[in-house]
C-alpha cells in the first residue's frame, strides 16, 4: 500500500516509509566472563522423512496436451510433499532431491507465465503440499535468553532444507485479489489475537519467540497504511501493547521495527505524543546501558516528527531524564543524549523553549564538563554549553550564577550539618552516662592476672 506522506511543521526529518529489515546486529558488550564457543554446527528444523523417496521425472509441463496438465500439476505437487534428509545423510538421495527441486521450479515458472492455471483442484493439494514443506519444529534457540544475534561471533541456525523451501510457489499460487486483500491494512491480522498473543504471552510470561522482529516489521506496513482518524482499539494497541514491549530483556533483537511501529503511529496522529513519550519514560532502563542508548536513538525518531505544541507538554520530563544521561558514568549514553544538540530540528524545539529547558539541563552539563571522565564528552558538553551560551546570553549567565549560589548554599549546608553532628558528638563525651560506660568498658577489656 502505498504510504501518504503528511505535512510536517518546521524542518522536521521525513521518516522512512517502509518498516526497516529485521536486524542480525547486537550491541556488543565489554567486560565480563568470556565464554568458550562451541564448535560449530548446522541446526535445522526438526521434521519426519518420507519413507519411499523414490522420484520418478514427470513429463514437462509446457510438453503435455492441455487437456492433461491439470493432472500433470496436481502429480507434481504430490511429489513435492516427499521430504528428504538434509541433515544426518545429506548426500543421500540426490537423484530425487534435484528432481523435487527441478519441479518446484518448473511450476513456479509455469504459473509466473501463464494465467488461469490454477484451479479449484490444484489449490488444495498446493495447501497440503506447502504445510507438509513448511510447518515443522523449530530447532532449540543457541539464544534461550533471548539474546540478539552476532554475525561476527555467533554461527548462523542454517535451515538444512533451504534449496527446496526457496523455490515453494507460494505467492505465485494466490490470485491477485487475495493478495491485496491480505496486505491490506484492515484485513491482514485480527487486532484482538495479536494483541492478546504479543501482551500477555510474550511480554507477561515467556519473553521469546522466534519471529518477534519480522511480525513487527509486518505491522509496520499495515499501520502505515491506517485510514484518519485511528480508531480507538489501534490507539489501544499502540499504549497496551507496542510501549510495554520496550521492557523486554532481549529488546534489541526487535527494536529498529519496534520504533518504527511507534513513530508510523505518531505521524498518523501527533496527539499520542505526549503519552508515547511517557510510556518511555516510565520504561526507560536503569541499570543496562545499551539498552538505554537504544532508548535515546527512538526518542530521537520522535522528536524528528512531533510537533511544537506537542514537544512543550512534555519537554520538562523529557530533559529531566536526558539530564541524567548526559550525567552517565557510561560514555555511550552520554555521548547519545549529547548528540541530541547536533540535531537542527531538536535545537529549534529547546530554542523556543530555552527558559524552560536550560535550567534543567545546566547543573548536567556543567557539572560534567569538569568531573566526567572521559574526554570526547567534554568536547560536546562544551558546544552543548556554547550553544546555549548563543541562543540566550543572559539566561545563560543568570543559569551560571544560580548555579554557583546553589553550589555555595550547599557547601554552607554541609559546613553546617558537620558542626551539629561535632557540637552531638562533644555533648556525648560530657555525659555521665557515657563515661560510666566507658569505664566499664575499660574494666572489661583489662587482662585476667593469674596468681
Amino acid at each position: 500500500m502505498c504510504y501518504q506522506s503528511q505535512q510536517q511543521s518546521g524542518s522536521k526529518r521525513p521518516s522512512n516509509s517502509t518498516p526497516p529489515p529485521t536486524q542480525l546486529n547486537k550491541i556488543k558488550y565489554s567486560g565480563g566472563p568470556q565464554l568458550v564457543k562451541k564448535e560449530r554446527r548446522q541446526s535445522s528444523s526438526r521434521f519426519s522423512l518420507t519413507k519411499n523417496r523414490e522420484l520418478q521425472k514427470l513429463p514437462a509441463l509446457k510438453d503435455a496436451p492441455p487437456i492433461e496438465r491439470e493432472d500433470l500439476f496436481v502429480q507434481k505437487l504430490r511429489q513435492c510433499c516427499v521430504l528428504f534428509d538434509f541433515i544426518s545423510d545429506p548426500l543421500s538421495d540426490l537423484k530425487y532431491k534435484e528432481v523435487k527441486r527441478a519441479g518446484l521450479n518448473e511450476m513456479v515458472e509455469y504459473i509466473t507465465h501463464n494465467s488461469e492455471v490454477v484451479t479449484e483442484c490444484i489449490y488444495p493439494e498446493a495447501v497440503i503440499m506447502f504445510s507438509v514443506n513448511v510447518f515443522r519444529t523449530l530447532p532449540p534457540s543457541s539464544n534461550p535468553t533471548g539474546a540478539e544475534f552476532d554475525p561476527e561471533e555467533d554461527e548462523p541456525t542454517l535451515e538444512a532444507a533451504w534449496p527446496h523451501l526457496q523455490v515453494l510457489p507460494v505467492y505465485n499460487l494466490m490470485p491477485t485479489h487475495i493478495l491485496g486483500h491480505l496486505t491490506s491494512g484492515n484485513h491482514m491480522i485480527g487486532w484482538g489475537q495479536v494483541s492478546q498473543w504479543v501482551h500477555l504471552e510474550f511480554i507477561y510470561e515467556t519473553e521469546h519467540h522466534n519471529g518477534i522482529a519480522e511480525l513487527l516489521e509486518i505491522l509496520g506496513s499495515i499501520i502505515n497504511g491506517f485510514a484518519l482518524p485511528l480508531k480507538e482499539e489501534h490507539k489501544m494497541f499502540l499504549i497496551r501493547v507496542l510501549l510495554p514491549l520496550h521492557k523486554v530483556k532481549s529488546l534489541s533483537v526487535y527494536h529498529p521495527q519496534l520504533a518504527y511501529c511507534v513513530v508510523q503511529f505518531l505521524e498518523k496522529d501527533s496527539s499520542l505524543t505526549e503519552p508515547v513519550i511517557m510510556g518511555l519514560l516510565k520504561f526507560w532502563p536503569k541499570t543496562h546501558s545499551p539498552k538505554e542508548v537504544m532508548f535515546l536513538n527512538e526518542l530521537e525518531e520522535i522528536l524528528d516528527v512531533i510537533e511544537p505544541s506537542e514537544f512543550v507538554k512534555v519537554q520538562e520530563p523529557l530533559f529531566r531524564q536526558l539530564a541524567k544521561c548526559v550525567s552517565s558514568p557510561h560514555f555511550q549514553v552520554a555521548e547519545r543524549a549529547l548528540y541530541y544538540w547536533n540535531n537542527e530540528y531538536i535545537m529549534s524545539l529547546i530554542s523556543d523553549n530555552a527558559a524552560k529547558i536550560l535550567p534543567i539541563m545546566f547543573p548536567a552539563l556543567y557539572k560534567n564538563s569538569k568531573s566526567h571522565w572521559n574526554k570526547t564528552i567534554h568536547g560536546l558538553i562544551y558546544n552543548a554549553l556554547k550553544l546555549f551560551m548563543e541562543m540566550n546570553q543572559k539566561l545563560f549567565d543568570d543559569c551560571t550564577q544560580q548555579y554557583k549560589a546553589e553550589k555555595q548554599k550547599e557547601k554552607y549546608k554541609l559546613k553546617e550539618r558537620e558542626e551539629v553532628w561535632h557540637r552531638i558528638e562533644e555533648l556525648a563525651r560530657q555525659n555521665p552516662q557515657v563515661q560510666q560506660t566507658q569505664g566499664r568498658e575499660t574494666l572489661h577489656t583489662e587482662p585476667c592476672r593469674c596468681d
